[in-house]
C-alpha cells in the first residue's frame, strides 16, 4: 500500500513509483504545512497562558471589590444576545 498523501506508492514488486507529482514541491508544501501548525500550537500555549493570568487578575479583583466593568460594554453584549436569541 502507498504512503498517505499519494507523494509515493509502492507497487507490488516493491519498487517506489512516482505519482507524477514533484517531490520538492510535494515536500515544501508539507514542510509549510508542518511550520503552519508548530506556529499555530505555539500561539495557542502562548494565548491560554495570557488568558489565565487575565482570568487570575480578574479573580484577585473580583474578590477585593475593585474590579469595575464598562458597564458600555456589558449593555452592548446584553443587547446583541437579546436580538440574536
Amino acid at each position: 500500500m502507498g504512503q498517505i498523501g499519494g507523494l509515493n506508492r509502492i507497487g507490488q514488486t516493491g519498487d517506489t513509483q512516482k505519482t507524477g507529482k514533484s517531490e520538492s514541491k510535494e515536500g515544501v508544501s508539507f514542510a509549510s504545512a508542518l511550520q503552519g501548525a508548530a506556529m499555530t500550537q505555539e500561539t495557542g500555549r502562548t494565548g491560554d497562558a495570557e488568558r489565565a493570568a487575565r482570568v487570575q487578575e480578574l479573580k484577585a479583583q473580583v474578590a477585593s471589590g475593585q474590579y469595575e466593568p464598562d458597564l458600555n460594554k456589558v449593555a452592548s453584549s446584553l443587547l446583541r444576545f437579546l436580538v440574536e436569541g
